[in-house]
């Protein structure tokens, strides 16, 4: 072999050689499966004190109280001991108002009776018996509290006011007997006094209005058809501290103490047990509010967003560097798998894996304790540890990020309709206010990412205890 030709071959295997460490690796990893067995329904609670005032209006007092009191009201049929008989009768409605914090009541009564006046003497009867007619108006003053949750109230009457002055007719004449029916009626006094507050009590019995409120707002309410989202109620107790009277109503103050649950993926099967709920009184009502507000990216948009990210990106290490193409995400066994479609010094599919969690200050979903899945690693290594390790592995984990701000602002502006004069039922009323957020934790789903955050504030439910 004469030396051009040798040379000739020495040139060729050299350049094969050369060209041989210059091209691509091209490696395949094996791909991770998602998992979403552990997560598959979701529930998430948060124990929330809501202020529960219940508001009944004094005219819806008047209104009730003489659709209990009506008619025939009390009756005494014998003349023993205070020399009267008598039937007592409203006759028109009981007109009730507040005034300086007080319940007053002017209940209009028709009174037939009979008098017995006389002298009985060394056994002489000279007594005669004579019927009576009155027509009046008695003035009551009433203060208001709660016990067992019914409005109990301490009456007391201030004063009577006669038509006319009571009397009988004896032989044509009329004789004035206010000096018999006087003290005769202070002993009627307190029993007049209790079938008032009687009447309040079983007329404004507060129980069933609450409890057909709070059995309401316990039924679970879909708030995401796309991804079977439910937000729904457990009341654990009711507080109560006082009944006050002002502006024209009673207003009972009481906080019910409830986890609030949102639940992915299957509807809640919370049953609610109105004979559970227990009344109890406390000096001062806690009132802080907390629920939990989902906020959900798809993968679809978690991958577009994050593969934009990478765009343009070269990733280098001395002579050598790869591109990102594509991303895709999905999850396996709570952690985020993020599929990197490579070219450049290694061509393929490599595959990441890190915790999502939430950052509070940008609003995005980031991936923390990131690294390469175990065979994409091996693999990687084979080729050269300049990619599986180091820098260019945390700019890659800097770029799997993505913003959530606006599904975030989807689910507050969900609860906050919640909480702007909605009315479940008739006679009910949900108002509040969302005053902070802070991030509990983010929940891969078969369908969606999704952050959960903790909306903080102050929420009000009014009840017309009338309704």
């Amino acid at each position: 072999m004469n030396f051009n030709k040798l040379s000739q071959i020495l040139f060729i295997g050299l350049a094969l050689y050369i060209s041989s460490c210059s091209t691509s690796k091209q490696v395949q990893a094996l791909k991770p499966l998602p998992d979403y067995s552990s997560t598959e329904v979701i529930y998430e609670k948060q124990l929330s004190f809501i202020n529960m005032p219940v508001e009944i209006a004094v005219k819806d007092l008047q209104t009730q109280s003489n659709k209990y009191l009506k008619g025939l009201i009390y009756e005494d049929n014998s003349l023993d001991e205070d020399n009267l008989m008598m039937k007592v009768y409203k006759p028109s409605n009981i007109v009730i108002s507040e005034q300086n914090g007080k319940i007053l009541m002017d209940l209009p009564l028709k009174i037939i009776g009979k008098v017995k006046y006389g002298v009985q003497s060394f056994g002489i009867d000279l007594t005669d018996v004579k019927d009576f007619y009155l027509n009046g108006t008695v003035r009551l003053s009433t203060t208001v509290g709660l016990k067992d949750w019914k409005l109990v109230t301490a009456t007391t009457i201030q004063n009577v006011q006669w038509k006319e002055t009571p009397t009988v007719t004896i032989a044509g004449k009329a004789i004035p007997i206010t000096y018999l029916i006087n003290p005769a009626l202070s002993v009627f006094k307190p029993t007049l006094a209790k079938l008032v507050d009687d009447a309040i009590a079983q007329s404004l019995d507060i129980k069933p209005y609450v409890l057909d409120a709070l059995e309401s707002f316990s039924q679970p309410t879909k708030v995401n058809d796309e991804y079977e989202t439910w937000f729904s109620m457990q009341p654990v107790e009711i507080y109560a501290t006082k009944a006050t009277v002002a502006n024209q109503k009673i207003t009972v103050n009481m906080g019910l103490k409830t986890y609030l649950e949102t639940a992915i993926g299957r509807k809640p099967s919370i049953v609610f047990d109105r004979n559970a709920i227990v009344l109890k009184s406390v000096d001062k009502m806690p009132d802080q509010f907390n629920a939990n507000v989902a906020a959900f990216a798809s993968y679809s948009y978690a991958s577009a967003v994050v593969t934009k990210n990478f765009a343009g990106q070269r990733f280098e290490s001395g002579s050598r560097s790869v591109t990102v193409n594509k991303v895709d995400l999905w999850g396996k066994d709570g952690r985020m798998i993020v599929a990197l479609n490579l070219s450049g010094s290694v061509n393929g599919d490599f595959y990441l894996t890190g915790i999502p969690a939430y950052d509070t200050a940008t609003k995005e979903i980031y991936l923390d304790q990131v690294d390469f899945v175990l065979d994409s690693k091996n693999k990687l290594l084979k080729v050269g540890n300049w990619l599986a390790h180091g820098l260019i592995l945390k700019k890659m984990s800097d770029a799997c990020r993505f913003s959530i701000a606006s599904q975030l602002a989807d689910g507050q502006k969900t609860m906050a309709g919640y909480l702007n004069n909605y009315q479940p039922i008739k006679g009910v009323k949900v108002n509040g206010t969302l005053t902070g957020i802070t991030p509990n934790k983010v929940i891969l789903t078969p369908n969606a990412i999704v952050a959960m955050v903790v909306a903080t504030g102050k929420v009000a439910v009014t009840i017309d205890g009338t309704e």
